[in-house]
């Protein structure tokens, strides 16, 4: 039923293919690459399971082949009408099996300021970055995503894309009439989870909650005021939102019994209306403790970036809400992620430069309370970030959607698909440099104090160290082929002690270029 809904949508789209005329079929880039992993410990080190975009894995030794087209719609920006597409096709090896995923495979189609983009697409950061100067950096089909950030408390790098329908404006566009000093972008989309085999293959699904066949949905709004044009200062910021809804749900547990039952939830009409305003309750809330349908979360953005011609600094954050008290103000916004970036004039020793802290230990108080008719006072702290009674945790495949440093289900050993780790504290320093055309090295290092959650608190504070060193070389003899090799180092008792190392070979290049 899904490949049809998505077959269809590309059917109708054809007639408006005429516009693009041949020019789809010229600058498709292709990109072959092999992965390997080795490593002791505990753990494979954190940042080679970290924002990969789901292709990853906890375990020590991995493997992971991968190759792909890509078309850029922006290659079009001469034409009104513009055309962009892309398969990717991975298999992953974990513990000597290994299977095959479609990773990506997705059509977009613009005019003029619009895009329609349907099916499964891995999407960068909002307001971060790009942070480095070097080709691989840059290169929309890099195999692993080389960015400096920790990620995004919303919408992340760690999970594997979702099937979607998305229409969007994907670069600000400026209003007529303010000279270019007020401009905006935004998006709105419906997608369906592909994780229910994951989810009931790596649950104890006797008595754990798990779902399948349930929906999501993004929406988004962004405000730009200024114009690097004409002064270098920018402001830009706004608000996302996104939800799980629908499915099938297993193993819920009612508030007044605690039996076990099984479900249809909401995906028809009422419930993409009730994702899309925050509205409705779920069947397991009752009279007592109704709330809103579904599974919702989203983040407040604000950005301030001074752009040189020649370098430029930004200072950032992020608030993540879970319900309204986070949403506006009926709480202190104690809980967000602050982050500096630097550009610097090209040189031989440091091209980029990230400092972030991410806090979440507050979570609008530890006391949880819904109205009742005896007790109308409602109190909406313990937020308990990404856990959900009914869909587990913001997660795909194991990953959470957000930043990894809210440690994913794919670390738990109960069966469970939620986060024990959701109040934290962590610093995180990234560093980009490019000694010469044909080499560039990436440095990340964390430092990370977990509390456990609310409802589960951790006795004494853990802590971890993770520890990523990487270089990429592009022989000058053989264009088009890169090797990366990576070393990573866990430390501390949050994932116990681990060393290894990785080594990428990759070799892209493009099809009827016209460059």
């Amino acid at each position: 039923m899904r490949l049809r809904s998505v077959l269809s949508a590309l059917f109708l789209m054809c007639p408006l293919l005429a516009g693009a005329q041949h020019y789809m079929f010229e600058d498709i880039q292709y990109s072959a690459s092999a992965s390997g992993t080795a490593g002791g410990g505990d753990e494979a080190p954190f940042w080679f399971t970290a924002n990969r975009y789901g292709l990853s894995t906890r375990e020590n030794y991995s493997g992971l082949f991968r190759v792909e087209l890509h078309r850029n719609a922006e290659t079009d920006s001469l034409h009104f009408w513009r055309v962009g597409y892309g398969l990717d096709l991975a298999s992953p090896i974990y513990k000597n099996s290994g299977y095959f995923c479609i990773q990506q495979a997705f059509f977009d189609l613009e005019w003029s300021m619009l895009r329609l983009s349907v099916g499964q697409k891995e999407r960068p950061l909002e307001f971060r970055g790009p942070v480095a100067t070097s080709s691989d950096f840059t290169d929309p089909m890099a195999s692993s995503f080389p960015v400096l950030s920790m990620g995004g408390l919303t919408s992340g790098i760690n999970a594997r894309p979702i099937p979607q329908v998305r229409l969007e404006m994907p670069r600000f566009w400026a209003i007529p009439g303010t000279k270019g000093f007020f401009s905006f972008k935004a998006h709105i989309a419906f997608g369906w989870y592909t994780d229910g085999r994951w989810q009931r293959e790596n649950n104890d699904e006797t008595a754990n909650v798990y779902t399948s066949g349930s929906r999501y949905h993004s929406k988004a709004l962004f405000l730009k005021f200024g114009n690097e044009k004409r002064f270098p200062l920018v402001l830009s910021g706004g608000i996302e939102m996104s939800a799980q809804f629908g499915g099938h749900a297993y193993n819920l547990r009612r508030r007044e019994d605690w039996s076990l039952f099984d479900m249809d939830l909401n995906d028809g009409i009422k419930g993409y209306l009730h994702a899309f305003i925050p509205s409705g309750s779920d069947a397991t809330d009752g009279t007592d403790y109704a709330n809103v349908e579904g599974n919702h979360l989203g983040s407040w953005h604000a950005r301030l970036e001074w752009k040189d011609k020649r370098w430029s600094v930004a200072g950032y954050l992020e608030h993540q809400f879970e319900d309204h008290s986070q949403m506006f103000w009926q709480y202190a916004w104690n809980d967000m992620l602050l982050g500096f970036e630097a550009n610097l004039p090209r040189n031989r020793f440091l091209s980029s430069l990230v400092y972030e802290h991410l806090g979440t230990t507050d979570q609008s108080g530890a006391v949880y309370h819904d109205h009742t008719a005896a007790l109308p006072d409602q109190v909406s702290a313990r937020d308990d970030y990404y856990n959900h009674m009914i869909y587990g945790s913001w997660q795909h495949s194991g990953h959470v959607m957000g930043v990894p440093l809210i440690l994913s289900p794919l670390y738990n050993n109960d069966g469970t698909l939620g986060t024990y780790h959701n109040r934290v504290k962590a610093h995180h320093i990234g560093l980009a440099g490019e000694p010469c055309s044909q080499l560039s090295w990436r440095f990340l290092y964390t430092h990370e104090k977990s509390l456990g959650t609310y409802k589960l608190p951790s006795v004494d504070p853990l802590y971890g160290d993770f520890f990523l060193l990487e270089a990429t070389w592009r022989p000058r003899f053989a264009r088009g082929l890169s090797i990366t090799g990576s070393y990573g180092h866990n430390g501390g008792d949050l994932l116990g002690q681990s060393d290894g190392g990785m080594l990428t070979v990759r070799y892209s290049g493009w099809i009827n270029s016209t460059h």
